[in-house]
């Protein structure tokens, strides 16, 4: 049986609410959502925004309520929800 590592007090940092993470796979996004997504997922701005296609720019206008992501953009924050793997992969191939 393999030894499961204990969640660090930064893995608990990271962490989305259920309720939260429901909201933005439902794509239903409130102020705050977009950050906490990128903090989910352990990717900085620079990293998030290469994964996601998007200019780190346009990642802080969403971060920061200045904008609300829509059409595709949405669409790719809700996978990132449900899979944040996906979106880790994406950076170390893109990279």
């Amino acid at each position: 049986m393999k030894d499961i590592a204990e969640l660090t007090a930064q893995d608990f940092q990271r962490a989305l609410k259920k309720s939260q993470r429901a909201r933005i796979i439902r794509g239903e996004l409130a102020p705050g959502d977009v950050a906490a997504l990128r903090r989910f997922v352990g990717l900085t701005q620079a990293q998030f925004a290469q994964a996601l296609g998007i200019s780190v720019h346009t990642l802080r206008n969403w971060e920061q309520n200045r904008r609300t992501p829509e059409g595709p953009a949405l669409a790719l924050l809700r996978i990132a929800a449900r899979h944040p793997g996906i979106v880790r992969e994406n950076v170390l191939v893109a990279a």
